[in-house]
């Protein structure tokens, strides 16, 4: 109302903004491995209005996610009584080999230029250890006793060795197929049989999924037909064998058949015309045989 008692109305639209609870990095991991994608940790921010945006940093520095090295899944859920949002936004990272050991991650809050006075809010940053896997090339697998030759019912043990930071799960493999037992670095064959007789070996696998199998080992049993590599030696010497009967047996019968045809060339009757000639030509030689006969006394 004016001061000549005149009212004129207006409308005003009011909006309340509400500062959300400071983001803190919830579910991080305990360390992260080279090489692969690990999950870092949620940036979770509550109760704010308007949603604002969330944003990582590591080391001080913006991380772009670029669907590789770098993975945001982010979330929004908005309260149906209060409207309040909360968001939260899951970090994924690969680390580089060689790269920092102990880096730093962060995240923070910040709002739209239409949300005057309000600034970015920071989480507490935290700071994780990088661990690089070694490599497995060198997996040993020691026998015991030495030589893997036990008498009937005895015991061996065989011990996978794995030079490596962590230790890696431990797989045991016998003439190339996998052993239905639990990993472990010993295997233990209380009382060796001739079903036990075989070539065993380990395979190694890291937390970044590389694995590298040993060198195989035989066992065998004193006394035992040479151990489970005579069996495949002598069928292996039977075949040849057999190959090299049925070779030679095959040669002798072509060079005999080769032989009964020339023969049969040999005594194919010759043309008329060469037995006329030759008739003729011995002709007189028969004559002359005769008069000498008669001249005779």
């Amino acid at each position: 109302t004016n001061r000549h008692g005149k009212e004129f109305k207006s409308n005003y639209r009011l909006r309340v903004y509400q500062i959300p609870s400071k983001p803190k990095i919830v579910n991080s991991a305990s360390e992260l491995i080279a090489g692969i994608p690990n999950k870092v940790g949620t940036c979770l921010s509550e109760g704010g209005y308007p949603a604002g945006t969330l944003s990582w940093h590591l080391d001080g520095k913006a991380l772009v996610p670029d669907g590789k090295g770098v993975s945001v899944r982010e979330e929004t859920r908005r309260h149906p009584d209060t409207g309040l949002f909360t968001i939260q936004s899951e970090l994924t990272m690969t680390p580089v080999p060689g790269g920092p050991l102990n880096p730093t991650f962060s995240c923070s809050l910040s709002f739209s230029p239409s949300s005057p006075g309000q600034q970015a809010l920071h989480a507490p940053p935290i700071q994780l250890s990088v661990w690089e896997p070694e490599s497995l090339e060198e997996v040993r697998l020691v026998v015991d006793p030495e030589g893997g030759v036990v008498a009937p019912g005895g015991a061996v043990t065989l011990t996978c060795e794995v030079p490596a930071q962590h230790s890696p799960q431990i797989h045991w493999l016998k003439d190339g197929s996998p052993l239905a037992i639990a990993p472990s670095s010993v295997l233990l064959l209380p009382e060796i049989t001739v079903q036990d007789q075989g070539i065993y070996s380990c395979v190694a696998t890291d937390q970044s999924h590389r694995s590298r199998e040993s060198p195989g080992v035989s066992i065998s049993i004193i006394g035992s037909e040479g151990g489970p590599g005579l069996g495949l030696l002598a069928l292996i010497l039977i075949v040849l064998g057999g190959l090299v009967t049925a070779a030679l047996l095959g040669g002798f019968l072509l060079w005999k058949r080769q032989r009964l045809l020339h023969k049969e060339e040999r005594k194919v009757p010759e043309c008329p015309e060469e037995e006329e000639e030759r008739a003729e030509l011995n002709q007189p030689e028969k004559e002359e045989t005769a008069e000498n006969n008669e001249g005779e006394p």
